[in-house]
């Protein structure tokens, strides 16, 4: 008698789900600031990794999103400085279309400038103006006050136009 051997199957675990749930947003937050697939890819198992080692014991996530989204841009924003103290720069993996070097120029003079700023700055630059959430929900995020996420906001802004400016060789 022929014995029918289905494969057994078991509810996937919360880390599974979380998995399952958020490995795109992960991965997406990633590449609009590293730029590029492979760091994109590392990130996201960076974050896993993390998330997998977390203590047993510690309390449970509140909003997964919330903090892999944060973990994302915070190992993204190490991927770039690394690279970047490294000198070394990777191919560019830009979406389809038309892209100028100008264009490719920008886009890494502004990745190296927020390599540059403070980790909280880079974080509330990457939310708003990559991620685009509101001034209010960043706030809410980060448990601080909205006035305190504009005026960190402006301040980086300020910062970033100066360290574009510096690289790529504009005279204020």
């Amino acid at each position: 008698m022929k014995e029918d051997h289905q494969p057994v199957t078991r509810p996937p675990s919360e880390i599974e789900r979380i998995f399952e749930d958020c490995h795109g947003l992960v991965f997406r937050t990633a590449y609009r600031i590293t730029g590029n697939a492979a760091d994109a890819e590392d990130v996201l198992q960076a974050v896993f990794l993390r998330l997998l080692r977390r203590d047993p014991s510690a309390e449970p996530l509140s909003d997964p999103q919330s903090y892999l989204r944060r973990a994302a841009v915070n190992v993204s924003l190490d991927t770039v400085r690394v690279r970047q103290e490294s000198k070394s720069v990777p191919l560019d993996e830009s979406p389809p279309g038309p892209d100028t070097s100008g264009q490719r120029e920008l886009r890494d003079s502004l990745r190296r400038a927020m390599a540059a700023l403070s980790p909280r700055a880079a974080e509330i630059f990457a939310l708003r103006f990559f991620e685009g959430y509101t001034n209010p929900e960043i706030a809410k995020m980060l448990g601080m006050s909205q006035v305190h996420v504009a005026v960190l906001l402006h301040r980086t802004r300020k910062q970033l136009q100066k360290e574009i400016k510096s690289y790529l060789g504009v005279r204020s």
